[in-house]
């Protein structure tokens, strides 16, 4: 993991609004939020691991899953993650179901340096798109 400090980290938006500026240009909400704090996800790159910018962001008017629920961002960073490219051995399975995902070999993978510069370059568009406003 990378931390990138940003002019955005701890301003505050209305979540809905920030969704509308986000999703059109590549972010989505990751997988792993909750009430009170979650995050969206920019993947950069899917070719033998995947590679995230992820801004970070916990509620402070509200619930997530609520009506004009206001946020506020943290420090993004740029995350790894690094999956088998077989299938899962140690998935299970029984009763005639089959769990088809995989987890992580390394969820906290070093990041690639090539990539480096494009979450910087990403980090540089939220924050033109964010705070110029």
């Amino acid at each position: 993991m990378i931390e990138l400090p940003s002019k955005v980290e701890g301003k505050q938006f209305d979540l809905y609004k920030l969704e509308q500026k986000l999703k059109p240009i590549g972010y989505s909400i990751g997988g792993n939020w909750d009430y009170d704090h979650g995050a969206f996800d920019y993947k950069i790159n899917e070719d033998d691991s995947y590679e995230f910018l992820r801004l970070p962001f916990k509620a402070v008017d509200g619930q997530l899953d609520a009506r004009n629920c206001t946020v506020q961002l943290e420090r993004p960073f740029l995350l790894s993650h690094v999956f088998e490219s077989d299938l899962d051995e140690l998935g299970s399975s029984g009763g005639g179901t089959f769990n088809q995902f995989q987890g992580p070999v390394d969820k906290d993978a070093s990041f690639p340096e090539q990539y480096i510069d494009t979450g910087k370059a990403l980090v540089a568009e939220l924050e033109s798109l964010l705070l110029n406003d």
